[in-house]
């Protein structure tokens, strides 16, 4: 049984851990407002790159000379899966579930006898994937030193990945991050980005189809310039969902820590409590009984 010493040391001990959860959701909650508006800013412009690029693509059709990024490389046999976390934890099941989603992703592509590698963005995935995959994994983007995420770090990533299709290092390239939906629900989500999967192109009357619009240069010259800067911009709104998401794991998962924390507190007072009652008590029984005896 605890003496009253040990009892008062964990009361003071859940106290100070009270105050950092505490002060590490405020924090969460301070950045998790601009996190979030820059995240719902960057959807518009990514969803309607993958229009225009849908759009070009419809027109292009079958001609010659399609970019690979967007047909692929006719092979199927090698992917790389680039699995985007965060750089800290105490965020929940935050980072857990996209490496959850992940490891299913490499088995499944294994039982098909294809060949998987791994690129990690962010230093949590990499510590969760090393321990089964540590072999598949061919390169690290370690983001801690970062302090304003940009869209100059997506283009890092994406000249890595472009870089490793041309010197035919893989097939098809995937993204796997966490899609913020609101503070309490952050979505595992998995994007092909090599060859493009492109949503279907809108609807455009035939005889209208070659009227509408002129380009200058000509669409395949089009997109072979937007598709590299497409792979960037899909990275860079998957950051920035991942950022949005981890802070709203953050302030969900203190929120819920200094809860406990209170209970705790409330039950190792009581323990306390009764305790030190039973000891005066105790003590009571002793004085009577030997002032009796005498």
């Amino acid at each position: 049984m605890p003496s009253l010493k040990d009892l008062r040391n964990r009361i003071a001990s859940v106290k100070a851990t009270r105050k950092i959860t505490k002060a590490m959701q405020m924090v969460a909650a301070a950045k998790l407002r601009r996190a979030q508006e820059t995240a719902l800013a960057a959807r518009p412009y990514a969803e309607h790159m993958d229009g225009i690029l849908a759009n070009l693509n419809a027109r292009v059709g079958s001609r010659q000379g399609a970019s690979p990024l967007l047909v692929g490389t006719g092979k199927d046999d090698v992917h790389l899966l680039v699995v985007m976390t965060a750089e800290r934890g105490l965020a929940g099941a935050f980072n857990s579930s996209i490496a959850r989603q992940a490891r299913q992703r490499v088995r499944d592509l294994q039982a098909e006898g294809k060949q998987v590698k791994i690129l990690c963005v962010g230093r949590k995935g990499a510590d969760m994937l090393r321990r089964d995959y540590g072999s598949l994994i061919v390169d690290f983007v370690d983001l801690r030193g970062v302090r304003h995420l940009g869209f100059g770090e997506a283009q890092n990533i994406a000249k890595r990945v472009l870089k490793m299709f041309n010197d035919g290092e893989f097939d098809v390239a995937t993204l796997f991050f966490s899609e913020f939906k609101n503070i309490i629900t952050q979505t595992p989500t998995r994007l092909q980005v090599i060859p493009a999967r492109l949503p279907e192109a809108a609807p455009t009357d035939e005889s209208h189809a070659h009227a509408s619009y002129e380009f200058e240069p000509e669409e395949e010259e089009i997109l072979r310039d937007l598709l590299p800067r497409n792979i960037a911009t899909q990275i860079y709104r998957a950051l920035l969902e991942n950022l949005a998401g981890f802070y709203a794991a953050q302030m969900t998962a203190m929120d819920n820590a200094t809860r406990n924390a209170g209970d705790m507190i409330d039950s190792l007072t009581l323990r306390y409590n009764r305790t030190r009652q039973a000891m005066i008590t105790k003590e009571l029984i002793e004085i009577i009984s030997g002032a009796e005896a005498l």
